[in-house]
Formats: structure tokens, C-alpha cells, sequence
């Protein structure tokens, strides 16, 4: 997939193992493949932010010819990067790793040689799988420091089923658990970094600190991906964790000095305001386009003009997002995230106790809400659902198993709002876009008529939503 790149870029989704002494690929049945030698120079910081995260940039060379490839995590996948370029870290590698290595220089960190023996496995004339036994030798100068042996199974056209069914056949040949997650980790010694959960009995603070930190290894890991912009989800959950940063900081306002938290509150507002329109849009685009696929085709193509130019105003936020990316303020502020310990205050306030404000506003703000409300209460509302919920998650510890609950009746209620808000919204946009598009007035009628009724829909079903939301806080608060 391309992705409108003028890169390579290859989703893998792999698992890694440990074949046992003497293992042979004849075991796996299936194609085999000419077998292949390269060299792959990692590149990092000096204090290895990138191995951190789980993110590695390497050149490999292979029969004279070197690439560039950048692999960047995505949930139980990688998203892999390829680059042409020289000796040099190419730019546009460089540039979408800014976040993480803060305009540090890149420096080789490992040198290794593997030597490639691959088998395609195929079913019914498709590749599910490709299995490869690496022989992996470390390089230091021409000097070979260490050695060791990889298996891998690479989805190709298979299942999850599939990988798991290979899984289970090497398994049973003797294959256990790679000594690492990555050839490189393994090399260095230094797995990705993951957020610590508090200790059972941790204080207030201790789990606030805990939760910053979460929060920021979310940001790291979705920076890159936002930045090459190949997935939307990358940019929906970097938006995601600065909002529940900015409401973490503010549930826990008892327990920390206030203009502390309201300084770096204001910074998560910035970057909010920069992921926000392109996130909107996105969100925006894909539900109009989804909708305009089901009018006659005369009209989807009369509607076609208002998609463009909404593409066109996404694309305009985008350069700004990227823009403030790669500002000076964007890079301050990850760097508080990392450094700044939060100043505590001597307070005997519990995260129960935070918890309950931010449900009672709830409560109060729902009962207000009366038999008939206006759009924008109710999207008020949503806003005091997800402080709710998010005041929860942070209170998790003293909450018990009961706060998941909460946690998911909230999610649902949530949705139900931010359907009716997205319906409001679309309504809008597509009455003032009309202007622009005076032959689309049939087809815009249309999906204005379907607004109207998603937002109906939502307001039908929110107060059920709202009552299963609050017997969850109920529970918690006996």
C-alpha cells in the first residue's frame, strides 16, 4: 500500500521465535525460496528513544544495492517504511521521527548480518505465510561479537488463524519464546518501555504519576503514524490521549499545584485544537461518503464536488497540524510530559473522592437536561460523560473491578451523544456546502433527511443509555 506516498510502506503482522538447536525449514511444508544475505545498520539516539518505543530505522544492503526502513508499531502489527536513500538517514525518515527523538542526531547503534532461508506456505493457489530462519550474526567491524538463530511466521495473504496454526506446528517441533522481541532489542538488551501500572495500595499521586506516564508512551508510539498520516486511528488516538491528559490533570486538581497542572492543561489544549479539525473531518468524510454511496448513482455524482472540497479543507488542516508537530512548543511539550514531576500538595483527598465530584456534575447536569433538550445541551452533556468516565479510569485502583463497568457504560452513552452531535454537525455542513454545489440539492436533501434521523435515533435511546450509566455509578458510590 502506497497510501499517496512516494514510499513502500507493508503492514506485518509476524510472530517471532526461538527454533530449537539444529532446527531445518523441510519441517514446514510449502515453497522454498533462494536464499538470501544482508546487512542491516540500526540507527538510534544516544540514549535510544527509538528502541523505547518499539520503533527501529535501519539501512539494509543487499547484493550492493541499500534501503531505508523505518518499522513503526500499530497495535499487535508493524507498519513498515521503505526508503531510498544513501548513506544518510533519509529526510523524510528523519522528519516523522522528530516527537521521539526531539531533533537529536541519529547514530548507528548495531551492525547485523543475516543470512535468510524462507518458505512460502500456500492454500488453494494463495500465500497465507512466509516462514524464515535467520542466522543472525553481530557485527562489530568485520569482527563478528555474537551470534544467534530466528524464526519468524510473516502473514502474507493467511488468517490469524492461519499464523496461529504455524505458530503451533513450530511449537510442537521445539520452538519456544524469542529471547526478544525484535533482532534488535535482543542485541541491545532493551525492550520497549511499558507504562508501569501503580502497586497495589499506591497513593492518589503515585497513580496520577502513573497515568501521565501511560499517556504520554501513547502519544510517542501514535506521533510517527499521525505524522505520515497512512492510518486515521494513529491521529484519533493521539487526540485521545491528550484528551484524557488534560481531563486526568484536571480530575486530580486537589492533588497538585494548580497553576502547574492549569500550565501544562493549556498545552494539551493547543494540541487538541490541532488534532481536532482534521480528526473532525475525517470522521466527517468517511460517514458522508459511506452515505452518498447509496444514492442513485446521478446523485452521488452531483454530491461528489462537496466530498472534494471538504478533502481539500481536511488537507489544509493537516498542513497545519503538521506544522505545529514540528514546532518548538509541540517538542516542550512532550518534553514536560517526560521530565516535569507533577508538585504534589499535602491533601488527604482519595481518588474515590475525585471520582464522585466528577459523577455527581454528571447527575446534575443530566437531570437538567428536561424532557426536550437543545443540541447544544446535549453535547454539553457528552462532555460531563467523558470526564465522568475518564475521572474513573483514574480511579480505578480504589474503585475496584466495578470501575470497568462504569467505564463501559459510559463508552456507550458516550457514543450515543457523539452520534447525535456527529448528526448535528453533518446537517450543518451540508447546508452550508450546498452553496457551493447548487446541483447536489436533491442529493444533499437527502442526507440531510438522514441526519435528521440518526439524531432522532440518539435522542430515543440516551436516556436508556444514561439510566444503565447511572445504576454503574450507583454500585460504586454504596
Amino acid at each position: 500500500m502506497s497510501y499517496g506516498l512516494s514510499v513502500k510502506t507493508l503492514l506485518e503482522r509476524e510472530v517471532k521465535l526461538q527454533p530449537p538447536e539444529g532446527f531445518d525449514l523441510s519441517r514446514v511444508e510449502g515453497e522454498r525460496r533462494e536464499p538470501r544475505q544482508f546487512d542491516s545498520t540500526y540507527y538510534d539516539t544516544d540514549d535510544r528513544r527509538l528502541a523505547r518505543v518499539g520503533v527501529a530505522l535501519r539501512r539494509r544492503v543487499e547484493n550492493g544495492g541499500g534501503v531505508w526502513q523505518l518499522k513503526l508499531p500499530q497495535g499487535a502489527d508493524r507498519l513498515e517504511i521503505e526508503l531510498k536513500g544513501g548513506e544518510t538517514a533519509p529526510g523524510r525518515a528523519v522528519g516523522l521521527l522528530v516527537g521521539l527523538t526531539r531533533r537529536r542526531p541519529l547514530e548507528p547503534v548495531a551492525c547485523l548480518r543475516t543470512r535468510r532461508q524462507t518458505v512460502a506456505v500456500h492454500r488453494n493457489g494463495s500465500v497465507l505465510a512466509e516462514v524464515v530462519l535467520d542466522g543472525v550474526s553481530v557485527l562489530d567491524g568485520e569482527r563478528v561479537s555474537g551470534a544467534f538463530d530466528e524464526l519468524e511466521i510473516e502473514l502474507v495473504e493467511g488468517t490469524e488463524d492461519d499464523l496461529r496454526g504455524l505458530e503451533q506446528l513450530l511449537r510442537g517441533a521445539g520452538a519456544r519464546d524469542a529471547a526478544g522481541s525484535s533482532k534488535l532489542a535482543r542485541v541491545l538488551g532493551l525492550e520497549p518501555e511499558r507504562a508501569a501500572k501503580p502497586a497495589a495500595g499506591a497513593s492518589p499521586a503515585e497513580v496520577l504519576r502513573a497515568a501521565v506516564r501511560a499517556q504520554l508512551a501513547e502519544l510517542l508510539v501514535h506521533d510517527p503514524g499521525t505524522r505520515l498520516g497512512a492510518d486515521p486511528e494513529d491521529l484519533h488516538q493521539l487526540r485521545v490521549s491528550t484528551r484524557r491528559l488534560r481531563a486526568f490533570l484536571r480530575a486530580a486538581r486537589p492533588l497538585v499545584e494548580r497553576d502547574w497542572a492549569e500550565g501544562l492543561r493549556t498545552e494539551l489544549g493547543w494540541l487538541g485544537s490541532e488534532l481536532g479539525p482534521v480528526r473532525d473531518l475525517d470522521v466527517l468524510l468517511e460517514h458522508l461518503r459511506a452515505e452518498s454511496h447509496s444514492l442513485e448513482p446521478a446523485e452521488s455524482r452531483t454530491f461528489r464536488p462537496i466530498l472534494r472540497a471538504l478533502d481539500d479543507q481536511r488537507k489544509r488542516h493537516r498542513s497545519e497540524l503538521l506544522r505545529g508537530l514540528e514546532s518548538d512548543r509541540y517538542l516542550a511539550l512532550l518534553d514536560r510530559l517526560e521530565t516535569g514531576e507533577p508538585p504534589l500538595l499535602e491533601t488527604e483527598t482519595t481518588l474515590h473522592a475525585i471520582w464522585h465530584r466528577e459523577f455527581r456534575l454528571l447527575r446534575r447536569a443530566m437531570k437538567a437536561l428536561g424532557p426536550d433538550p437543545a443540541d447544544g445541551a446535549l453535547h454539553a452533556a457528552r462532555i460531563r460523560v467523558k470526564r465522568a468516565r475518564y475521572a474513573a479510569e483514574l480511579a480505578r485502583p480504589a474503585l475496584g473491578k466495578r470501575a470497568a463497568q462504569f467505564v463501559e457504560a459510559a463508552k456507550e452513552l458516550q457514543d450515543v451523544l457523539g452520534a447525535h452531535q456527529d448528526a448535528v454537525v453533518a446537517e450543518q455542513v451540508l447546508r452550508e456546502r450546498l452553496a457551493d454545489a447548487p446541483d447536489a440539492a436533491f442529493a444533499v436533501g437527502r442526507l440531510v433527511e438522514r441526519e435528521r434521523q440518526r439524531r432522532l435515533e440518539a435522542r430515543r435511546t440516551y436516556r436508556g443509555a444514561w439510566k444503565r450509566l447511572e445504576q454503574r455509578g450507583r454500585a460504586l458510590t454504596e
